[in-house]
């Protein structure tokens, strides 16, 4: 019995860090020194997990750079004294009203008298609308007539201009009448007008560019008298307004673009 008990003590270190190893939950640490002290027979003690951080993935990180920045909402009387806002944004509007106007005007699968109105003749005088030099009315549903009888020099400028208006229209003329067959509303015809129309948004935009640019030219002579945070946040302003109306013209150009190509 003496014997039995002396292997045991001998043996019991070893099977109790052996059923210690197995059974110890996941969160338990194994503290072999503590100030420079061996715990004796394998000791363990149990501490708590500590938390750890988790540090963004590139994918992540890659997913973060679509979403939307903050946005910029500044009181325009606070910064009227360095750039009327207010101003920047109508002409801004201004933009838009013009493609919303040429697209109901001049982008329509039925060409009416109307459509014709605001072409720009070049004539000897300078630039002027056809409606201005000639009588415009509807014949029938697949003929316009322009009467340049009032201005009957002015008829062969008429023709160029009705011709390189972009709506695919071919004019014919008798003395002073000028004939303009309405094309059938064919895909061919569909899909030019659908071009017509993406032309006529990227000129709106490049007008919108120069508005921004004209703004960024006025805030640039402020720089001088104004805190460098203050021009950075009007900047900023600029720029979401002119991205905000790109978006419009964007979808303008979506809904156009649908209702001509079905």
């Amino acid at each position: 019995m003496a014997l039995g008990l002396r292997c045991f003590r001998l043996v019991h270190p070893a099977f109790c860090n052996s059923l210690a190893a197995l059974t110890r939950p996941v969160s338990e640490v194994m503290l072999k020194t503590v100030s420079g002290r061996q715990f004796d027979h394998g000791q363990y003690v149990a501490c708590a997990a500590v938390p750890t951080r988790h540090f963004a993935t590139k994918k992540a990180k890659a997913k973060g750079k679509g979403q939307s920045q903050t946005r910029v909402n500044l009181n325009t009387a606070l910064v009227e004294d360095i750039i009327n806002l207010e101003e920047v944004e109508e002409e801004m509007k201004s933009v838009m009203e013009a493609l919303k106007d040429n697209f109901n005007k001049t982008v329509n699968i039925r060409t009416s008298p109307g459509s014709l109105d605001h072409i720009t003749v070049v004539t000897a005088d300078g630039k002027l609308a056809l409606n201005q030099i000639g009588q415009i009315s509807m014949k029938s549903p697949q003929l316009i007539l322009v009467n340049m009888a009032s201005f009957p020099e002015c008829t062969a400028a008429a023709i160029k201009a009705i011709r390189e208006s972009g709506m695919n229209l071919n004019p014919e003329v008798e003395g002073t009448l000028i004939r303009v067959p309405i094309p059938k509303v064919t895909r061919e015809h569909r899909e030019m007008l659908a071009k017509l129309a993406k032309q006529n948004t990227n000129k709106a935009k490049d007008s919108l560019r120069k508005v921004r640019t004209n703004a960024m030219n006025k805030l640039k002579k402020s720089k001088d008298k104004t805190s460098e945070d203050t021009i950075r946040l009007i900047e900023k302003q600029i720029s979401q307004m002119a991205d905000d109306t790109v978006a419009e013209l964007d979808k303008h150009l979506a809904v156009k673009t649908k209702e001509l190509l079905g």
